[in-house]
């Protein structure tokens, strides 16, 4: 019998970037072409809404069907990854970003020009629906592939390339948008969609092996139980699993999806004009992407307690920070206001970047390597439903309350969500170094 290969990160201190750069035209890049086209479409969506002749509200909750979708979606898209593989899913899921968003030019420049009716409003629903449903498919099945092709003693480092990855087109989006804007019609911005996820489908047809995520490992023969007991005991300890880290990890959701909503109101309470907002946006971005690489180093290197307690504990303790300081520092004119807004936003990106592809680290730590998209997209459903409260949380809290509230709430879920990954994480993910694993 041969001797087994080393681990691929004991080969060489360059298997890391070999392993990166592998994986860059068949995930990355990609995911950072999509990600682009999404981030830039998503902020002009209300504004073609009212357009349209939505009202204010209505034109508002239709950001909200891609929170939907990612709680409803992950299943099916699991389904289908499992069913015809993730690059014949992905391929055509792909196609059909750039056809919805071609025909969303199409419909909705016409509804601009010649008048806008209920087939236009209609037209928008339906193709956004489809966009959300698209990108549920392409993300579940980028994470997938991910947790086959990375080794373990890496994961987290790829991972949290992923998670940087989709940092930098969050904010390339927008900018690129807002070129697009300058320089032609509002609608230009599906244009510019449709182009990125081109370019993403077509080197993800290229360059993605076919059949990567099929099959799975057969259980040893001899005595074993039948496979419905077998599959009913694995099926009850990952999902047992992944809602005792699901629990100390959703705050973060949270805290993430209340970020760009909590920050501009209470910029707008203390009187701050969008520049000021943005810059803060803006500095937060690069902040975040600086700790990127030093996440995953952590993470390999410390395991993930390392790095999940502290990015719960300082995103509530930044969140915490901005609660006090807005109320604290409100009326003291626009460089305090400034001041309020800024430091406690810093912290809570600090908290942000060194949790750079924690969520889907985990995601993939704690569903077993067989059949693993099914239980990645049960992941996904629950991480999805954190996405979906932390609206409700913030809407719910206004209405009898400043926003400042809602903002120490979100920072008191983190504590309290870092304080319980803290005693859970040892027990159910990867501690210490993962070298040789």
């Amino acid at each position: 019998m041969t001797a087994s290969a080393p681990p691929p990160a004991e080969r060489s201190p360059r298997t890391t970037s070999q392993v990166i750069r592998s994986l860059a035209p068949s995930v990355y890049i990609p995911s950072l072409l999509e990600f682009t086209g999404q981030a830039a479409l998503m902020p002009v969506i209300p504004l073609l809404a009212l357009q349209l002749g939505f009202s204010v509200p209505q034109a508002a909750a239709l950001t909200t069907i891609f929170g939907i979708a990612s709680f409803l979606g992950p299943i099916p898209a699991g389904r289908l990854i499992s069913r015809v593989g993730a690059r014949p899913a992905l391929v055509t899921t792909g196609s059909l970003l750039v056809v919805a968003n071609l025909v969303a030019f199409t419909v909705i420049s016409h509804g601009l020009e010649a008048g806008a009716g209920l087939a236009h409003q209609l037209t928008l629903v339906g193709l956004l629906t489809m966009m959300a449903a698209s990108a549920q498919v392409w993300m579940l099945g980028r994470q997938s592939y991910l947790g086959t092709a990375l080794p373990p003693a890496m994961r987290a480092r790829g991972m949290t390339m992923f998670g940087g990855v989709i940092r930098i087109g969050q904010v390339a989006g927008p900018l690129l948008g807002a070129l697009v804007l300058a320089l032609g019609h509002d609608t230009g911005v599906f244009v510019l969609y449709a182009v990125t996820a081109c370019g993403a489908t077509v080197m993800v047809a290229t360059f993605l092996p076919a059949g990567e995520l099929r099959g799975g490992r057969s259980a040893p023969r001899g005595r074993r139980p039948r496979p419905s007991q077998a599959r009913t005991r694995l099926t009850r300890a990952v999902l047992s699993r992944m809602v005792m880290v699901g629990v100390g990890i959703a705050p973060v959701m949270i805290s993430r999806v209340n970020r760009p909503v909590i920050i501009p109101l209470l910029g707008a309470s203390l009187g701050l004009e969008s520049m000021w907002v943005s810059i803060v946006f803006g500095v937060s971005a690069v902040i975040e992407i600086l700790l990127v690489i030093p996440a995953g180093t952590l993470m390999d290197r410390y395991g993930r307690v390392a790095v999940a307690v502290p990015c719960a504990l300082v995103n509530g303790a930044g969140y915490l920070l901005l609660a006090v300081m807005t109320q604290a520092l409100a009326g003291d004119g626009v460089t305090a206001a400034v001041v309020a807004l800024l430091v406690p936003s810093m912290v809570i990106a600090v908290g942000n970047g060194l949790g750079s592809g924690i969520v889907m680290t985990l995601g993939i730590d704690v569903s077993p390597v067989h059949d693993r998209t099914r239980y990645l997209a049960w992941w996904n459903t629950l991480m999805g439903a954190g996405r979906l409260t932390a609206p409700l949380l913030v809407t719910g809290i206004t209405v009898v309350a400043p926003v400042a509230v809602a903002g120490a709430v979100t920072g008191a879920l983190c504590v309290a969500g870092g304080a319980w990954l803290a005693r859970a994480l040892p027990r159910l993910t990867p501690s210490g170094s993962t070298r040789g694993r």
